[in-house]
């Protein structure tokens, strides 16, 4: 089933709202069909309903009427930011990403883009950007490729250049009688030296190729009134309803 190319401004679960100015994730589904870290809660969402999670397709304002009425909605959310890159991965089109922040200006809320830089952003994209309310939310965890890393950590900080960055640490308790689980705590704990970082708990299904590897150790926690098998290695991490979170996706940072 394919998705709408239509823009909305859409609440979930936990209360944060997103603005995806792209649904889908080719480039994270080439790498691994199951999506990032072998457990995207986003193409799990999208299979369970049906939707092909493996196309990106760029979500577009339909008219002027469309566009007042999400400018409208976000005057009157109750958060102090919305968020671009739930459901999908904005640098798969920065220049269509940019052009809709433009669009939104004037909101009085924050905008949280959330990426793995799949692709890079250019000087002058983040230069567009920084006229405006921007925090950008760089992914990365210790399972990344050294060299996607690498690339990763660059990109932040050269984001600060130009606006808000806050590094997203997507993290595990690595088993230490590992031996590779050793390594990638090491790095887990370097990733955690930067400044300006936030705390992303790996939420995993029981069939994750981690745990069969038993590269790292889970638990099963009260998540949203029910049960969810996370891998939680600083248990202070805040893992409940976004409007009650200190950090608001670094945004209070």
């Amino acid at each position: 089933m394919e998705l709408s190319d239509k823009i909305t401004l859409t609440k979930n679960s936990r209360g944060v709202y997103d603005l995806d100015t792209t649904k889908g994730c080719f480039c994270g589904t080439k790498q691994n069909p199951r999506g990032c870290y072998g457990d995207c809660y986003a193409a799990g969402y999208f299979k369970k309903y049906g939707y092909n999670f493996t196309k990106k397709r760029d979500r577009k304002f339909v008219n002027v009427k469309h566009l007042e009425l999400i400018r409208d909605k976000l005057m009157n959310i109750d958060m102090p930011f919305v968020r671009i890159g739930v459901s999908g991965d904005p640098s798969e089109n920065w220049s269509h990403t940019v052009s809709v922040v433009k669009l939104i200006y004037g909101f009085n809320k924050s905008a949280v883009i959330t990426t793995k830089h799949w692709k890079e952003i250019t000087d002058h994209q983040l230069s567009e950007l920084s006229k405006f309310n921007v925090c950008f939310n760089t992914s990365v965890s210790a399972l990344d490729s050294p060299k996607v890393l690498k690339y990763r950590l660059k990109q932040f900080n050269r984001i600060k250049q130009y606006c808000k960055s806050i590094l997203r640490v997507v993290s595990c308790d690595f088993n230490s009688k590992n031996l590779t689980g050793l390594t990638l705590n090491e790095v887990q704990k370097t990733l955690f030296k930067n400044d300006l970082v936030i705390d992303n708990v790996l939420r995993v299904s029981k069939s994750n190729p981690l745990i069969k590897q038993e590269l790292i150790n889970t638990e099963k926690v009260n998540f949203l009134g029910g049960k969810s098998l996370m891998s939680i290695k600083n248990k202070n991490t805040f893992i409940d309803y976004c409007n009650d979170c200190p950090e608001m996706c670094g945004v209070n940072l």
